[in-house]
């Protein structure tokens, strides 16, 4: 744990929730469209529109495990999310003139199309199966941490969750990540396990 970091339990509903891109496109494939999830997601935390408790962002998808202080925030946060992080995505496409901009960005527009939808363009899918995470079980926090952290093991991208730039399984290795999350700690969970079997 370090320094700055207090051992801490979400007070606060808790949800998972995994954002996949249209058609499972591997979009996040170079640094710069990574980095553009990272920014967005400290822009959100610092707003106070969310608590970021452990996040993993795979070429097609993001996994986040988030709190928000009211029961449906996770819908409203995940909008503004979506929205928020679709212009500044194709921007950094067009910046590194990607040879797959053209075949993304029709996908995209065909994907708003068949929804009939306003936007030019849709980057990310509308279902995200947000999954609500009872806090008086410390055991689920704990394995969906887990399962978060180790997708880029399951994908054999690296051989240790915390060696991996875009999540925060360095936070819960004691470094600091690239997003400014809040770690859960076990000997927080054990305090919250005794305190809901009383």
């Amino acid at each position: 744990m370090l320094p700055h970091d207090k051992p801490m339990v979400p007070r606060d509903a808790c949800y998972f929730l995994t954002l996949n891109t249209v058609d499972r496109i591997d979009v996040f494939v170079r640094p710069s469209y990574k980095q553009v999830i990272a920014h967005a997601l400290n822009h959100f935390v610092q707003e106070g529109d969310v608590t970021v408790y452990a996040w993993c962002l795979m070429t097609s998808h993001l996994h986040l495990l988030v709190g928000t202080r009211k029961d449906n925030g996770h819908a409203s946060f995940e909008r503004d999310f979506k929205k928020f992080t679709t212009p500044e995505i194709m921007k950094a496409i067009d910046m590194e003139m990607d040879l797959r901009r053209d075949w993304m960005v029709q996908r995209f527009e065909d994907f708003s199309k068949s929804l009939k939808r306003i936007e030019k363009l849709n980057l990310w899918q509308n279902c995200s199966s947000p999954l609500h995470i009872d806090c008086s079980q410390p055991g689920l926090l704990l394995d969906r941490i887990d399962h978060i952290h180790e997708s880029p093991v399951r994908e054999r991208i690296v051989d240790a969750p915390e060696t991996y730039l875009f999540s925060s399984a360095r936070d819960y290795a004691g470094s600091r990540g690239l997003v400014k999350v809040k770690v859960i700690q076990q000997a927080g969970l054990a305090k919250l396990r005794i305190l809901s079997s009383n």
